[in-house]
Order: structure tokens, then C-alpha cells, then sequence
């Protein structure tokens, strides 16, 4: 997709490194005292430079009020075995301003990301979630994410080992 997708004041966009460095600033702000934020900031502003990430915010009158990610390279995923190559990308960090949860944002934002991924040669797309997420799962099954790929274990920066389900889709 060339350019920002706009609607009335709200667009969805690939995100600048400014924008990048802002949302991560927020969330960090967000989390104070855990140094996981300060580490993800680090690896998206990496991936980001070295083009092995995109990533998409939906602007709402100039605020970053959602965002996803899609990882196109296997070294920034974990488990990456069948969840990203040339044709598949995986995408995480879904995120929502909680003010505007439920009002169709991040689906413009979602719909937006499949749109660009497709017109990049991307064929399926796949993401990670935990499995007593029952929010999530709903959501990911609403947007078509029924193929089950795997299970495994995720790491944080600080240690925190997470049981994690991935599926997929194609586009």
C-alpha cells in the first residue's frame, strides 16, 4: 500500500522512527520499573533500521492510539520455524489505547497491515498468543487466525518464560 490509509481524522501508516521512539517512550512511561519496555523499545528501533520490521500505527488527530508490528526476518522472532520467511510475516505488539478499544480503530489498522503486507509479496501471516488469553484468542479467531502452527515457550528480557500458542492465516 503506497502512503497513508486516511479516514476523516484518523490514518493508518507505516510508523516514522520519530513516531517509533514517541510510542515506545509512552509505553515505557507506562510500565515504570520494568526494564522489559526499555529493552523491546531497543529491538524494534534495531529491527526497524536494519528492515527487518514494519511497523503500523493508527493516528487519531495526531495520537498514536493503536499500532501492530510485522517481523520479517527469522533472527527477531522466537520460535520462528514456520512462522516467518519470505512469504510469512509474524505480527505482534497489538496494541489499543483502551479509550478506543471496540471502535473498529485497530480493525482499520489490521485490514490496512494484511493490504500492505499482500502488496509486499507476503502470502500468510502468523502470530504468537498465550493460551489462557480468552480476550485475545476471540479477537485473533475474529480476524481469521485459525490455522494452528505450534506451541512453544517465549523468554523476556527479564527471565519471564510464557507458554505461547501460534496461528496463522493466509492473505
Amino acid at each position: 500500500m503506497d502512503g497513508p490509509q486516511t479516514t476523516k481524522n484518523y490514518i493508518c501508516t507505516i510508523a516514522s522512527i520519530e513516531e517509533i521512539n514517541k510510542k515506545w517512550d509512552y509505553e515505557i512511561a507506562l510500565h515504570p520499573g520494568n526494564n522489559n519496555w526499555i529493552v523491546w523499545k531497543e529491538e524494534a528501533i534495531k529491527n526497524y533500521n536494519k528492515g527487518k520490521s514494519i511497523p503500523f500505527y493508527g493516528i487519531l488527530d495526531g495520537m498514536i492510539i493503536c499500532e501492530a508490528t510485522a517481523l520479517i526476518h527469522s533472527d527477531t522472532v522466537q520460535n520462528s520455524d514456520g512462522l516467518v520467511d519470505n512469504q510469512t510475516a509474524y505480527l505482534c505488539a497489538f496494541r489499543t489505547a483502551a479509550e478506543y478499544q471496540g471502535l473498529g480503530y485497530f480493525s482499520k489498522l489490521f485490514h490496512y497491515i494484511i493490504d500492505d503486507l499482500r502488496n509486499k509479496g507476503y502470502t500468510k501471516v502468523t502470530l504468537g498468543v498465550e493460551p489462557d488469553d480468552e480476550k485475545n484468542l476471540k479477537i485473533y479467531k475474529h480476524f481469521g487466525f485459525d490455522e494452528f502452527i505450534k506451541q512453544g515457550k517465549e523468554s523476556f528480557p527479564d527471565g519471564t518464560v510464557i507458554d505461547v500458542i501460534y496461528y496463522g492465516k493466509k492473505i
